[in-house]
């Protein structure tokens, strides 16, 4: 019998689906849900148990990790007499791995606590790639204690764990996460047009400008997709949408002014609203690409 606790996780989509896999791998056991039967099958095909039922999957669980688009999402799966608040067993812990406001993670905890079970936010940055590879960055909010509990299993999912402070932190560290992806795919993307429009070969150029400051991890990640206009979501517009949102609210919310990553969240949106919200966010060099005369 292994000495590891045992582990729901909610929510099985392009992110949820290779990091509860990962969790297997390392040892653990693992009961899925989500709506869809064949990510289910896929868990079970992994060597984890597939849940029929929120209740189910976290009734006998030490640790629930959950993994869903939204802050509704969160709020659907944890309130309620189906949710997971209650249902999960009093000293469980709740591990908030998705992309939300920082105030509905502060609300959770609170929620949380009336009911026994404790929480970290905990949303990662890295994309399908990143989850598949194990090489997440995971950024924490919550208590110490929990988190050092945490820790283990942070390991089979990413290789920067950070604890950045109270409940919500984690949440505020990946908004302005999501706000430095967007701003730099954005550059990156324009960066592509104007040297093809030149004449330049493009990928000698992209290789040549990410070995020196223009280099980055977006441009690593993401430079195979401009070249071949590859826009197979890895993560999608809709939610870089969604999280562009989060930033912009919340840093009202503090007084601060992004004036570059505005008139970004305005270009995700518009490229959503011409139908390609369901494309990676690299499609922003579509966006460039009509701005500039193209049609695509």
């Amino acid at each position: 019998m292994s000495n590891l606790p045992k582990i729901a996780w909610i929510g099985l989509g392009i992110m949820g689906s290779p990091m509860s896999e990962n969790l297997v791998k390392a040892g653990y056991a693992v009961t899925g849900y989500t709506l869809e039967q064949d990510k289910l099958d896929r868990l079970a095909a992994a060597g984890g148990t597939a849940a029929g039922s929120i209740a189910e999957a976290v009734r006998d669980a030490d640790v629930v990790i959950t993994m869903v688009p939204a802050s509704p999402h969160v709020e659907a799966i944890a309130y309620g007499p189906d949710g997971i608040l209650e249902n999960a067993r009093s000293g469980a812990l709740l591990i908030d791995m998705s992309s939300i406001t920082p105030q509905t993670s502060v609300d959770l905890a609170a929620a949380a606590k009336d009911k026994g079970i404790r929480v970290l936010d905990a949303p990662v940055s890295g994309g399908e790639a990143g989850a598949v590879e194990a090489v997440l960055s995971i950024m924490v909010g919550g208590d110490r204690a929990d988190f050092d509990e945490a820790e283990p299993i942070f390991e089979a999912l990413g290789k920067t764990i950070v604890l950045c402070g109270p409940h919500g932190s984690g949440q505020t560290v990946k908004a302005a996460n999501q706000l430095i992806v967007a701003v730099n795919i954005q550059a990156c993307a324009e960066a592509v047009v104007f040297l093809e429009k030149s004449g330049v070969d493009l990928r000698a150029a992209l290789d040549v400008l990410n070995g020196g400051l223009a280099g980055s991890t977006v441009l690593t990640r993401k430079k195979d997709n401009f070249l071949a206009r590859d826009f197979r979501p890895g993560f999608r517009i809709d939610l870089h949408h969604k999280d562009m949102g989060i930033v912009t609210d919340a840093a009202r919310n503090v007084g601060a002014a992004l004036p570059v990553g505005a008139v970004v969240a305005q270009l995700v949106a518009s490229l959503r609203a011409q139908g390609d919200g369901g494309l990676d966010h690299s499609a922003l060099l579509r966006a460039v690409e009509r701005l500039s005369g193209a049609q695509v």
